[in-house]
This record gives C-alpha cells, sequence and structure tokens, in this order.
C-alpha cells in the first residue's frame, strides 16, 4: 500500500487526478442504489411505509445523526492537527479529511484513501518523510481502536447475540458474518502488527523486505517506489517512536471520539422512527459490520453494506421489511455526502495547487 503510494507521488501526478476524479462517484452510488431498488422491489410493502411519519422527533434524531457524523470528522481533525504538531492549520485540515474519505468512498474497503493521504498531506507543505509518519500513525491508531475495542465488546456481548441472525442457532464458520469478521480482524491484526514492527522496532528490516518484494519481475517496476517507502518508513520511525505516550493518549481519545461517534449513527436513525432498547447490541453489531466491510472489493462497501444492514440491523425495525429503506437512510448520512462535497472540492483543490506550482 505505501510503496503505490510513494510512487505516485514520484511519477506523474495527473495519476493522482485519475485515481480520485470526482466521475468516479458513479460506480458506488450505483451499486448501491441497484441493490436498494433489488430488496424494495422484493419486498415492498405499502402497509409498512404508511406506518413511517415524519415527525419533529424523527426530524431530531435525523439531526442527531448527523451531528454524531461532524463530530466523527471533529475527531479526525483534531487527531491530524495532533500528528502534525500543529503545523497545519484547520482549513487545510478540512480539506485533506474530506479528500480523504472521498477517495475512500470511490475505492474497495479494503484500499481505502490511505493510499494516496500521503500526497494530500504532502502538497499541503509537510514532508514528504513527515506525511508518511502522520498517515501510517492514523491507520495504526485506526486498527488499534478495532483491535482493542471488538474484545472488550465481547466481554459484554455474546457471540451468539453479535454473530447470529434471523434462523440460526449457533455460531460458527458457515455462518457467513461470522467468516467476515474472522477474515477483517485477522487482516487488521496483521497490518497492525507490520506497522508496529516498521514504526516502533526495525523499519530497516521492513525496507529489505519490501525491496525483495518488489524486485519480482510483474511489479519490479515499482522498486524504486519501494526502496523510497522504506526509506520514508525509516524517517517516520524516527518522527514516531520518540513521541511521548501523552502523545499518543490524545491521539487514540481523538480516534475513539470518531469510531465511537460514527457507531451511534445507525442507533440515532432507529430512534427517529422505532423504539430501541438494546443500544449496545446494535452499537457492537456496527463495529463487526466495518470489520466485515474491510474485505469488499466494491467502493465504499457499496452493495454490500445495504445488504448486511438489511440482514444484521434487520431485525430491530419493525416491521423488517422497513430495513432496506433504513439502510438507505443510513448510506444518505454516513456515505453520499462525502461522495457529494469531494465531487466539488477535488477539483478546486487540484486547481488551486497546480496554480500556486
Amino acid at each position: 500500500m505505501w510503496s503505490v503510494s510513494q510512487q505516485i507521488i514520484m511519477d506523474d501526478n495527473s495519476n493522482i487526478l485519475k485515481n480520485v476524479k470526482p466521475s468516479k462517484i458513479i460506480l458506488p452510488i450505483l451499486i448501491g442504489l441497484v441493490v436498494v431498488v433489488y430488496f424494495l422491489y422484493k419486498e415492498f410493502d405499502p402497509k409498512a411505509f404508511a406506518l413511517i411519519k415524519f415527525t419533529w422527533h424523527s426530524l431530531f434524531w435525523i439531526f442527531i445523526a448527523f451531528l454524531l457524523m461532524v463530530l466523527r470528522d471533529i475527531g479526525y481533525m483534531i487527531r491530524l492537527r495532533i500528528l502534525s504538531d500543529g503545523k497545519l492549520s484547520w482549513k487545510k485540515i478540512f480539506n485533506i479529511i474530506m479528500l480523504w474519505e472521498f477517495t475512500s468512498a470511490i475505492t474497495p474497503s479494503a484500499v481505502g484513501g490511505t493510499s494516496v493521504a500521503t500526497y494530500f498531506i504532502y502538497k499541503e507543505g509537510i514532508s514528504l518523510g513527515k506525511s508518511t509518519a502522520i498517515v501510517l500513525a492514523t491507520s495504526f491508531l485506526d486498527e488499534m481502536y478495532f483491535l482493542i475495542v471488538f474484545p472488550l465488546v465481547l466481554l459484554f456481548v455474546s457471540s451468539y447475540d453479535l454473530f447470529t441472525i434471523a434462523g440460526e442457532e449457533s455460531v460458527s464458520f458457515t455462518n457467513r458474518y461470522f467468516y467476515f469478521a474472522v477474515v477483517g480482524y485477522s487482516i487488521k491484526f496483521i497490518f497492525t502488527a507490520f506497522v508496529i514492527y516498521g514504526l516502533f522496532f526495525k523499519p530497516e528490516a521492513i525496507k529489505k523486505l519490501l525491496v525483495v518484494i518488489f524486485s519480482l519481475r510483474f511489479i519490479k517496476k515499482w522498486k524504486a517506489g519501494a526502496e523510497k517507502t522504506g526509506d520514508d518508513l525509516i524517517l517516520a520511525s524516527i518522527e514516531l517512536k520518540n513521541k511521548p505516550f501523552k502523545f499518543w493518549i490524545k491521539t487514540f481519545f481523538a480516534s475513539l471520539l470518531s469510531w465511537t461517534s460514527r457507531y451511534w449513527v445507525v442507533n440515532a436513525l432507529l430512534l427517529a422512527f422505532f423504539v430501541v432498547d438494546e443500544h449496545f447490541l446494535i452499537f457492537a453489531r456496527q463495529l463487526v459490520m466495518w470489520i466485515m466491510m474491510l474485505v469488499m472489493p466494491t467502493p465504499g462497501g457499496s452493495g454490500f453494506a445495504e445488504v448486511i444492514f438489511r440482514d444484521y440491523l434487520g431485525e430491530f425495525v419493525n416491521p423488517i421489511t422497513l430495513a432496506v429503506s433504513m439502510a438507505l437512510l443510513w448510506r444518505l448520512v454516513s456515505y453520499y455526502p462525502y461522495l457529494f462535497i469531494g465531487a466539488i472540492l477535488v477539483p478546486r483543490w487540484f486547481k488551486g495547487k497546480y496554480a500556486k506550482k
């Protein structure tokens, strides 16, 4: 991931614009809408829709859902401010976050926006080595949130309640959601171990490994980028491993604010229309959902996100035939805004950077 991002930076800037061009919003929107329309056609129930009433109560909780997304972005901004040692202005940080989220929304969940995030930070006046350190630290903190919070969740929510859906009586590897969660969590664990080892222990060893891997014939053209990535990892290690413990506490709590706010969005949306009792279980299932979405090949998990919401959180929607509609509302609040903000911001941002150049 990191070698590719650095190769992009060293090569042609037009490649970045090609990867994040606004026209790419069409595919994730199309995939998501096709899935929603299919299930609406299959499960449409006029009597169920007649039960939905937009009142001041529902509008209040929808507003709270949007407010939680704002808090999520504020947490990200605070973290980036700390990681940059205050060298990035709040305006620049906002631009970076929106560009980052837009890239995440139009790329497969397994790739995300980190592949070009270094470039965004670098173009805002931060050195390449420090930009790499910031992106690596951000990914490290995100993964640590999942690795720490998920086991804690299992202390309060049984595996049966967390993974089983209607019609299933037990949890096993035949349960597709349990399988996705295990695979997703394993990927996060391996990646985090890789980053920790590279940042805090042996960055030189990681550089050697990257050089060996990118010496293979079919990816040899990126070998120079791999070597540069190794060098940047060494610089990032020097930058980060000497940070005080207080620094990591502050950045982790900023991460905690971001992700926890995001996971309460569904709770707020459900409260807008239904009586909700099991808030913590809904929060826990959202945590698992995002781990599952890591292994999805579609941009931003489009299609899969709507399906998993219907299957995995549908039991909290009454009647269940409204689950697909709630999934669409959830994506309208937590996903689509980044597509449209990014589509507006990307051309202006690139134009400003190239004009300055």
